[in-house]
This record gives C-alpha cells, structure tokens and sequence, in this order.
C-alpha cells in the first residue's frame, strides 16, 4: 500500500451548465513533501466548503486501481481517447493510492505515513465521498457521479489525527479500527438515501 500521488488545487471559477460556479476539483500533481494539516494539504482549497474539507474531509484518497474503469467509460462517452490515461487529481483526489481501495477500509481505520522532521502523519477514514454536479463536469460527462453511485468506487475522506507530510512513493500503514461500520456499506446507505441520478 502507497501514496502514488499526492495533489492538490485551488478554487477557480469554472462555466457549468451554463452558469459560472467556483470549484477547485482539479487537482495537480505535487513533487517533494506536502505538509498535512489538521484541515488539509498545504496549498490545497475547496470552493464549497459546506460539501468538502473541514475537520471530518481534511483528505481526499483515492485508490489508482479505479482509473482503469474511468478511463474506459471516459472513452465510452466519446470525452477523451481510449489510450487517454486519466491524470492524478482528475477525480478531485488528494491521494492517489495504490492496492487500498474501498472495500478494505471501515470507518475509524487509521492510515499511517512515514515520519519526517520527527512527524508521523496519522490519517482516520471518516466517510464516503459522494459525487455531485462538479464531478460530471470533471470527468466530462453526465453520467458521471451515477456511475461512481453504481459501482461504488467513492474513494475515502480523511481526518487528520496528526499532522506530518506526505509524498508521492509513501508506504502506508493501515491500522484496524473497531470495525463497526464498513466505508462501502455506509457509500450504498449514503446513495439510497440521495438516489444520484
């Protein structure tokens, strides 16, 4: 399990359904250590901060091995080329991750990155991220966040349980928490709930 990325953006405004909303899903790729913080990455923004960031989604992860399945359906929809690799940060994640993806991870399940500067960044899973009309927009069509609700591949935000660095290459290290509520099953209550279309 590792950090093969680490992004971060700013709020810009972008034209969406033919109205100007602000957003700072795109993210870019960073080199070097990144400070994590209790409300996030630094240099990082979130434009609506009532739906993203604060203390409970200081971190956005995602696992890598979805990208396969979004670049096929990014094709699918005539948005981007079959080869077109879809880019770190195209989903709106903080992380890129590799070999931790949803179905392994419960809520209160800590992530454990390497120390530097005597700091050990220790993360906390807190919930499912839920897809809205940003994320169609980001990956280029529609049907965008239905598919996310489909088939579950929701990614995990993260709270900050201490603070440290981050770098692309990271090892992390996953500690159990109770094991009470599993992050897919709180995902499917979360989109019944809501019912994305």
């Amino acid at each position: 399990m590792r950090v093969l990325s680490v992004n971060v953006g700013t709020a810009r405004p972008v034209q969406i359904g033919g109205r100007t909303v602000m957003t700072a899903i795109a993210k870019q790729p960073q080199s070097g250590p990144v400070a994590i913080g209790p409300m996030g990455l630094a240099g990082d923004e979130q434009a609506d901060p009532t739906v993203h960031g604060g203390l409970s989604k200081a971190v956005y992860a995602y696992p890598s091995e979805h990208l396969a399945f979004w670049r096929t359906v990014r094709a699918q929809a005539r948005v981007a080329g079959w080869d077109a690799e879809v880019p770190p940060g195209l989903v709106g994640e903080n992380l890129t991750l590799q070999g931790l993806t949803e179905r392994q991870l419960w809520i209160g399940d800590r992530l454990h990155l390497p120390e530097r500067d005597g700091q050990r960044a220790v993360l906390v899973v807190s919930e499912p991220r839920q897809p809205c009309f940003k994320f169609n927009a980001a990956m280029g069509f529609a049907q965008a966040a239905k598919m996310m609700a489909q088939s579950g591949f929701c990614g995990s935000y993260l709270a900050v349980l201490q603070p440290g660095w981050v770098q692309a290459g990271d090892a992390i290290e996953l500690e159990p928490g109770p094991r009470e509520l599993a992050l897919t099953e709180l995902f499917r209550a979360k989109m019944h709930r809501n019912k994305v279309d």
